[in-house]
């Protein structure tokens, strides 16, 4: 038995997260999670790997509005594009033919002077049909609706770090609070009150957990993933977190009980 520790969502894919105190999950993920994506004039997605000034720009939602924040650019707040506006073909990954609806040319222009590089920015309006996958469907998200890691693991990662990194480095979804270092990697079912969790792969961390998610910066080379490389390697990369499938939605809260049914 043991407690959520902190829950965050992500409404635009790698721009600043928001910390929440609960969250309502569907099956595509948590609702007002990466429902909203930036992508270059080809539709394709675009992250923190080649653009970490992403960090910056800093995301509220009031309601379904969306509301950004960065430097001295004035605040943008945009509604979530109707029927009516232009359909977006855009690509995530492998997934290369998803259906989304243009936020236009004030948004566009907005995080375009932002990056300082041409994008456009795309709203998910049908997440249970735009984005199909093998086990149902998904939101902007890398690959899987839920990403769950420990304070455990990140302690223990943290002890073989010269300048230790905060949980938000890895961008999780719900951060368990527990004792044991790496005991997700042998979680299958977590219990939520009535929700239902199936964790299902490792995740594989990349270059964004390097970057500083306040500043955008890269306060240390290639920290942590060095430091994981030595001990945390397995097939398919280096890992921290659990990728994770909501098997029975709802609603969950920060303090939350959690059982580990398998």
């Amino acid at each position: 038995m043991t407690r959520i520790a902190a829950l965050y969502i992500h409404p635009v894919k790698s721009l600043h997260r928001i910390e929440v105190p609960g969250l309502d999950l569907e099956p595509w993920g948590p609702k007002g999670d990466r429902r909203w994506l930036v992508v270059d004039p080809e539709g394709k997605f675009m992250t923190q790997r080649q653009h970490p000034a992403m960090a910056r720009i800093v995301t509220a939602l009031e309601g379904e509005n969306l509301h950004l924040t960065g430097g001295t650019v004035m605040p943008l707040k945009l509604a979530p594009p109707g029927p009516d506006a232009p359909l977006a073909r855009v690509s995530v990954w492998k997934d290369r033919d998803i259906e989304a609806r243009d936020a236009g040319d004030q948004a566009a222009d907005w995080v375009s002077a932002f990056l300082e590089t041409p994008c456009r920015l795309v709203y998910m309006a049908a997440p249970e049909s735009a984005r199909p996958a093998e086990f149902g469907s998904v939101s902007f998200a890398d690959g899987f609706p839920l990403l769950v890691t420990n304070t455990a693991s990140l302690t223990d990662l943290n002890d073989r770090l010269e300048q230790p990194v905060p949980m938000e480095r890895f961008r999780p979804n719900i951060v368990v609070d527990s004792d044991t270092p790496w005991a997700e990697d042998g979680w299958r079912i977590l219990k939520i009150g009535a929700v239902e969790l199936e964790l299902v792969k490792p995740c594989s961390r990349c270059i964004v957990t390097t970057i500083d998610q306040e500043t955008g910066a890269i306060p240390v080379p290639r920290e942590p993933l060095r430091t994981m490389t030595r001990f945390r390697h397995q097939p398919g990369g280096v890992m921290f977190g659990q990728n994770a499938l909501i098997r029975r939605g709802g609603a969950i809260r920060l303090g939350d009980r959690i059982e580990c049914l398998a």
